[in-house]
Protein backbone atom coordinates (compact mmCIF):
# COMPACT_ATOMS: atom_id res chain seq x y z
CA UNK A 1 0.00 0.00 0.00
CA UNK A 2 1.39 3.41 -0.90
CA UNK A 3 1.97 6.08 1.70
CA UNK A 4 -0.65 8.25 0.02
CA UNK A 5 -3.43 5.69 0.11
CA UNK A 6 -5.01 6.67 3.49
CA UNK A 7 -6.06 9.98 1.93
CA UNK A 8 -7.73 8.43 -1.11
CA UNK A 9 -6.69 8.06 -4.77
CA UNK A 10 -5.22 11.23 -6.20
CA UNK A 11 -5.54 13.14 -2.91
CA UNK A 12 -2.78 15.26 -1.46
CA UNK A 13 -1.53 13.19 1.50
CA UNK A 14 -2.30 15.03 4.73
CA UNK A 15 0.96 13.90 6.28
CA UNK A 16 2.88 15.39 3.34
CA UNK A 17 1.18 18.78 3.65
CA UNK A 18 1.86 18.90 7.40
CA UNK A 19 5.46 17.83 6.95
CA UNK A 20 6.08 20.40 4.21
CA UNK A 21 4.78 23.16 6.45
CA UNK A 22 7.08 22.03 9.27
CA UNK A 23 10.17 21.79 7.05
CA UNK A 24 9.57 25.22 5.48
CA UNK A 25 8.85 26.77 8.90
CA UNK A 26 12.22 25.35 9.90
CA UNK A 27 13.80 27.28 7.00
CA UNK A 28 12.66 30.52 8.62
CA UNK A 29 14.15 29.46 11.97
CA UNK A 30 17.42 28.45 10.30
CA UNK A 31 17.64 31.76 8.45
CA UNK A 32 17.37 33.63 11.76
CA UNK A 33 20.07 31.41 13.28
CA UNK A 34 22.65 31.61 10.50
CA UNK A 35 22.30 35.26 9.49
CA UNK A 36 24.36 35.95 6.38
CA UNK A 37 26.12 32.58 6.44
CA UNK A 38 25.16 29.33 4.70
CA UNK A 39 24.02 26.38 6.87
CA UNK A 40 25.77 23.06 6.34
CA UNK A 41 24.77 20.69 9.15
CA UNK A 42 23.21 20.85 12.61
CA UNK A 43 23.55 18.51 15.57
CA UNK A 44 20.44 16.73 16.87
CA UNK A 45 20.84 18.40 20.28
CA UNK A 46 19.76 21.73 18.72
CA UNK A 47 23.13 23.34 19.54
CA UNK A 48 23.04 25.22 16.25
CA UNK A 49 24.29 25.03 12.69
CA UNK A 50 27.80 24.59 11.41
CA UNK A 51 27.98 27.21 8.66
CA UNK A 52 30.15 28.44 5.82
CA UNK A 53 30.70 31.97 4.62
CA UNK A 54 30.74 31.17 0.89
CA UNK A 55 28.35 28.25 0.72
CA UNK A 56 30.85 25.55 -0.30
CA UNK A 57 29.42 22.81 -2.54
CA UNK A 58 26.13 22.80 -0.57
CA UNK A 59 25.25 26.49 -0.88
CA UNK A 60 22.73 25.92 -3.65
CA UNK A 61 20.62 23.70 -1.42
CA UNK A 62 20.16 26.54 1.04
CA UNK A 63 19.06 28.94 -1.70
CA UNK A 64 16.83 26.21 -3.11
CA UNK A 65 15.15 25.88 0.29
CA UNK A 66 14.69 29.64 0.43
CA UNK A 67 13.03 29.64 -3.01
CA UNK A 68 10.75 26.79 -1.96
CA UNK A 69 9.71 28.75 1.12
CA UNK A 70 9.11 31.85 -1.00
CA UNK A 71 6.86 29.86 -3.33
CA UNK A 72 4.99 28.42 -0.37
CA UNK A 73 4.41 31.66 1.52
CA UNK A 74 4.28 34.20 -1.31
CA UNK A 75 6.09 36.55 1.06
CA UNK A 76 8.12 39.42 -0.40
CA UNK A 77 10.58 39.10 2.50
CA UNK A 78 11.12 35.41 1.77
CA UNK A 79 11.62 36.14 -1.91
CA UNK A 80 14.15 38.88 -1.14
CA UNK A 81 16.13 36.53 1.10
CA UNK A 82 16.19 33.84 -1.60
CA UNK A 83 17.34 36.32 -4.24
CA UNK A 84 20.03 37.75 -1.97
CA UNK A 85 21.57 34.38 -1.14
CA UNK A 86 21.36 33.27 -4.77
CA UNK A 87 23.39 36.29 -5.82
CA UNK A 88 26.05 35.34 -3.30
CA UNK A 89 26.69 32.09 -5.21
CA UNK A 90 28.09 34.00 -8.20
CA UNK A 91 31.75 33.53 -7.27
CA UNK A 92 31.38 29.77 -7.80
CA UNK A 93 30.80 30.24 -11.55
CA UNK A 94 34.53 30.62 -12.17
CA UNK A 95 35.66 28.06 -9.59
CA UNK A 96 37.33 24.91 -10.90
CA UNK A 97 34.76 22.40 -9.68
CA UNK A 98 32.24 19.98 -11.14
CA UNK A 99 30.03 20.75 -8.15
CA UNK A 100 28.76 23.76 -10.13
CA UNK A 101 25.87 21.41 -10.89
CA UNK A 102 24.96 21.05 -7.22
CA UNK A 103 25.46 24.75 -6.56
CA UNK A 104 23.76 26.36 -9.53
CA UNK A 105 21.11 23.95 -10.69
CA UNK A 106 19.51 23.40 -7.30
CA UNK A 107 20.30 26.96 -6.26
CA UNK A 108 18.57 28.66 -9.19
CA UNK A 109 16.11 26.27 -10.88
CA UNK A 110 13.30 27.17 -8.47
CA UNK A 111 13.93 30.92 -8.80
CA UNK A 112 11.84 33.21 -11.01
CA UNK A 113 14.17 36.17 -11.40
CA UNK A 114 16.19 37.27 -14.40
CA UNK A 115 19.27 37.48 -12.21
CA UNK A 116 19.00 33.83 -11.20
CA UNK A 117 18.39 32.76 -14.80
CA UNK A 118 21.44 34.70 -15.90
CA UNK A 119 23.55 33.09 -13.20
CA UNK A 120 22.33 29.64 -14.24
CA UNK A 121 23.20 30.41 -17.85
CA UNK A 122 26.71 31.53 -16.92
CA UNK A 123 27.19 28.36 -14.86
CA UNK A 124 26.04 26.22 -17.80
CA UNK A 125 28.56 27.92 -20.08
CA UNK A 126 31.30 27.41 -17.49
CA UNK A 127 30.48 23.69 -17.33
CA UNK A 128 30.67 23.55 -21.11
CA UNK A 129 34.04 25.31 -21.12
CA UNK A 130 35.36 22.90 -18.46
CA UNK A 131 34.47 19.81 -20.46
CA UNK A 132 37.59 17.83 -21.45
CA UNK A 133 37.04 15.85 -24.68
CA UNK A 134 39.92 13.44 -24.04
CA UNK A 135 38.28 12.39 -20.77
CA UNK A 136 34.70 12.61 -22.00
CA UNK A 137 33.54 14.57 -18.97
CA UNK A 138 33.86 17.65 -16.82
CA UNK A 139 36.58 16.74 -14.29
CA UNK A 140 36.09 17.17 -10.56
CA UNK A 141 38.45 20.14 -10.43
CA UNK A 142 40.87 21.59 -7.91
CA UNK A 143 38.63 23.99 -5.96
CA UNK A 144 38.46 21.74 -2.90
CA UNK A 145 42.00 20.38 -3.01
CA UNK A 146 43.21 16.90 -3.94
CA UNK A 147 43.62 15.53 -7.47
CA UNK A 148 42.00 17.65 -10.16
CA UNK A 149 41.43 14.93 -12.75
CA UNK A 150 38.82 12.95 -10.89
CA UNK A 151 35.53 11.53 -12.07
CA UNK A 152 33.35 11.71 -8.94
CA UNK A 153 29.71 10.77 -8.87
CA UNK A 154 28.69 13.96 -7.04
CA UNK A 155 29.93 15.93 -10.03
CA UNK A 156 27.07 14.51 -12.15
CA UNK A 157 23.74 15.61 -10.58
CA UNK A 158 22.85 19.15 -11.54
CA UNK A 159 25.63 19.19 -14.12
CA UNK A 160 23.51 17.05 -16.48
CA UNK A 161 20.58 19.52 -16.65
CA UNK A 162 22.94 22.51 -16.72
CA UNK A 163 24.83 21.09 -19.70
CA UNK A 164 21.62 19.91 -21.32
CA UNK A 165 20.49 23.53 -21.55
CA UNK A 166 23.46 24.54 -23.68
CA UNK A 167 25.20 21.39 -25.01
CA UNK A 168 23.01 18.25 -24.84
CA UNK A 169 25.70 16.10 -26.42
CA UNK A 170 28.19 17.02 -23.72
CA UNK A 171 25.57 16.39 -21.04
CA UNK A 172 25.04 12.88 -22.39
CA UNK A 173 28.79 12.24 -22.68
CA UNK A 174 29.43 13.48 -19.12
CA UNK A 175 26.73 11.18 -17.76
CA UNK A 176 27.70 8.12 -19.79
CA UNK A 177 31.39 8.47 -18.92
CA UNK A 178 30.48 8.37 -15.24
CA UNK A 179 28.08 5.48 -15.77
CA UNK A 180 30.82 3.43 -17.46
CA UNK A 181 33.21 4.09 -14.59
CA UNK A 182 30.82 3.86 -11.65
CA UNK A 183 28.85 0.85 -12.87
CA UNK A 184 31.43 -0.84 -15.09
CA UNK A 185 32.40 -3.60 -12.68
CA UNK A 186 30.63 -6.08 -10.44
CA UNK A 187 30.43 -3.49 -7.66
CA UNK A 188 29.89 0.26 -7.60
CA UNK A 189 32.86 2.65 -7.64
CA UNK A 190 31.99 6.32 -7.08
CA UNK A 191 35.37 7.96 -7.72
CA UNK A 192 38.16 7.51 -10.28
CA UNK A 193 41.47 9.29 -10.78
CA UNK A 194 42.96 9.86 -14.22
CA UNK A 195 46.66 9.07 -14.65
CA UNK A 196 48.47 9.87 -17.89
CA UNK A 197 50.27 6.52 -17.88
CA UNK A 198 47.43 4.27 -16.77
CA UNK A 199 44.18 6.03 -17.60
CA UNK A 200 41.34 5.80 -15.08
CA UNK A 201 42.20 4.07 -11.79
CA UNK A 202 39.87 3.55 -8.80
CA UNK A 203 39.96 6.17 -6.07
CA UNK A 204 38.37 5.30 -2.74
CA UNK A 205 37.16 8.73 -1.66
CA UNK A 206 34.19 8.43 -1.40
CA UNK A 207 34.24 4.69 -0.66
CA UNK A 208 32.48 2.09 -2.82
CA UNK A 209 29.77 1.50 -0.21
CA UNK A 210 28.74 5.17 -0.01
CA UNK A 211 24.95 5.26 -0.12
CA UNK A 212 24.77 8.80 -1.49
CA UNK A 213 26.74 7.66 -4.53
CA UNK A 214 23.84 5.54 -5.75
CA UNK A 215 21.37 8.33 -4.93
CA UNK A 216 23.33 11.05 -6.77
CA UNK A 217 23.76 8.93 -9.88
CA UNK A 218 20.10 7.87 -9.91
CA UNK A 219 19.12 11.53 -9.71
CA UNK A 220 21.36 12.40 -12.66
CA UNK A 221 19.94 9.53 -14.71
CA UNK A 222 16.40 10.64 -13.88
CA UNK A 223 17.17 14.14 -15.17
CA UNK A 224 18.75 12.69 -18.30
CA UNK A 225 15.69 10.54 -19.02
CA UNK A 226 13.55 13.69 -18.94
CA UNK A 227 15.90 16.13 -20.68
CA UNK A 228 17.93 13.96 -23.05
CA UNK A 229 15.74 10.91 -23.66
CA UNK A 230 16.25 7.60 -21.92
CA UNK A 231 16.39 4.96 -24.64
CA UNK A 232 19.88 3.84 -23.59
CA UNK A 233 19.46 4.20 -19.82
CA UNK A 234 17.28 1.22 -18.92
CA UNK A 235 20.19 -1.00 -17.87
CA UNK A 236 21.85 1.52 -15.51
CA UNK A 237 18.43 2.39 -14.10
CA UNK A 238 17.83 -1.28 -13.34
CA UNK A 239 21.09 -1.45 -11.38
CA UNK A 240 20.58 1.83 -9.55
CA UNK A 241 16.94 1.54 -8.45
CA UNK A 242 17.01 0.77 -4.72
CA UNK A 243 14.55 -0.64 -2.24
CA UNK A 244 12.33 2.06 -0.73
CA UNK A 245 14.18 2.15 2.58
CA UNK A 246 16.54 4.54 4.32
CA UNK A 247 20.01 3.11 3.55
CA UNK A 248 23.04 2.82 5.76
CA UNK A 249 25.57 5.57 5.12
CA UNK A 250 28.08 2.94 3.94
CA UNK A 251 26.96 -0.51 2.81
CA UNK A 252 30.30 -1.86 4.04
CA UNK A 253 29.21 -0.96 7.59
CA UNK A 254 25.77 -2.56 8.01
CA UNK A 255 25.76 -1.68 11.73
CA UNK A 256 26.69 1.94 11.02
CA UNK A 257 24.42 4.97 10.92
CA UNK A 258 21.77 5.57 8.28
CA UNK A 259 21.82 8.47 5.85
CA UNK A 260 18.42 10.07 5.50
CA UNK A 261 19.81 12.55 2.99
CA UNK A 262 20.52 9.68 0.57
CA UNK A 263 16.91 8.54 0.97
CA UNK A 264 15.58 12.07 0.31
CA UNK A 265 17.67 12.39 -2.87
CA UNK A 266 16.45 8.96 -3.98
CA UNK A 267 12.81 9.90 -3.38
CA UNK A 268 13.13 12.94 -5.65
CA UNK A 269 14.79 10.82 -8.33
CA UNK A 270 11.93 8.32 -8.11
CA UNK A 271 9.36 11.12 -8.50
CA UNK A 272 11.18 12.34 -11.60
CA UNK A 273 11.06 8.79 -13.00
CA UNK A 274 7.32 8.50 -12.36
CA UNK A 275 7.67 5.94 -9.53
CA UNK A 276 5.21 7.89 -7.43
CA UNK A 277 4.11 5.23 -4.95
CA UNK A 278 7.67 4.11 -4.18
CA UNK A 279 8.75 7.72 -3.70
CA UNK A 280 5.76 8.50 -1.48
CA UNK A 281 6.47 5.44 0.68
CA UNK A 282 10.08 6.52 1.14
CA UNK A 283 9.11 10.10 1.99
CA UNK A 284 6.49 8.81 4.43
CA UNK A 285 9.18 6.71 6.13
CA UNK A 286 11.40 9.79 6.48
CA UNK A 287 8.54 11.86 7.90
CA UNK A 288 7.33 9.21 10.34
CA UNK A 289 10.68 8.08 11.70
CA UNK A 290 13.25 10.82 11.13
CA UNK A 291 11.50 14.21 10.99
CA UNK A 292 11.03 16.12 14.24
CA UNK A 293 7.87 18.07 15.02
CA UNK A 294 9.77 21.30 14.34
CA UNK A 295 10.83 20.22 10.83
CA UNK A 296 14.36 18.89 11.31
CA UNK A 297 15.31 15.85 9.21
CA UNK A 298 17.72 13.99 11.48
CA UNK A 299 19.99 10.95 11.00
CA UNK A 300 21.82 12.32 7.99
CA UNK A 301 25.46 11.28 7.61
CA UNK A 302 27.85 13.81 6.08
CA UNK A 303 31.13 11.84 6.17
CA UNK A 304 31.28 8.52 8.01
CA UNK A 305 34.99 7.89 7.35
CA UNK A 306 35.99 11.25 8.85
CA UNK A 307 33.42 11.01 11.63
CA UNK A 308 31.88 14.32 10.55
CA UNK A 309 28.19 14.96 11.28
CA UNK A 310 27.20 11.30 11.28
CA UNK A 311 23.68 11.66 12.75
CA UNK A 312 22.78 15.23 11.87
CA UNK A 313 20.41 17.51 10.05
CA UNK A 314 22.01 18.20 6.65
CA UNK A 315 21.01 21.13 4.47
CA UNK A 316 20.79 18.99 1.32
CA UNK A 317 18.70 16.41 3.17
CA UNK A 318 16.30 19.18 4.15
CA UNK A 319 16.21 20.45 0.56
CA UNK A 320 15.42 17.12 -1.08
CA UNK A 321 12.85 16.22 1.57
CA UNK A 322 11.16 19.60 1.08
CA UNK A 323 11.31 19.24 -2.70
CA UNK A 324 9.83 15.76 -2.62
CA UNK A 325 7.03 16.91 -0.33
CA UNK A 326 6.45 19.95 -2.55
CA UNK A 327 5.99 17.62 -5.53
CA UNK A 328 3.56 15.39 -3.62
CA UNK A 329 1.48 18.40 -2.57
CA UNK A 330 1.51 20.03 -6.02
CA UNK A 331 3.61 23.08 -5.10
CA UNK A 332 6.18 22.25 -7.82
CA UNK A 333 6.59 19.91 -10.76
CA UNK A 334 9.13 17.09 -10.31
CA UNK A 335 11.18 18.43 -13.22
CA UNK A 336 11.33 22.08 -12.13
CA UNK A 337 14.67 21.41 -10.42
Amino acid sequence: MSAASPDGPGAVPGWAARALRAVLDRVSVTRAQVGDRFPLFAAPDESGWTTTGRGSWAGGFWTGLLWLRARYTGSAADREAAARFTGRLAHWVDADTATRGLVFWYGTALADTGEAAGLRGRAAQACRASYEPRLGLVPWGAAFGGPRLLARVDGVPGTVPLLASTAPGLAAAHLHSHLRLCLGGDSFRWSWRYEESAGWVPYDDPPPGWSRGRAWLLLAVADAVHRLGGDDLSQPLHRLLPAAVVPRADEAHPDGPPDTSAAAVTAVALLKLGHHDQAAALLHDLVRHHLTADGRLLHGCYDLAAGTATAHELVWGDFFLAYGLAVLTGLVDPHTA
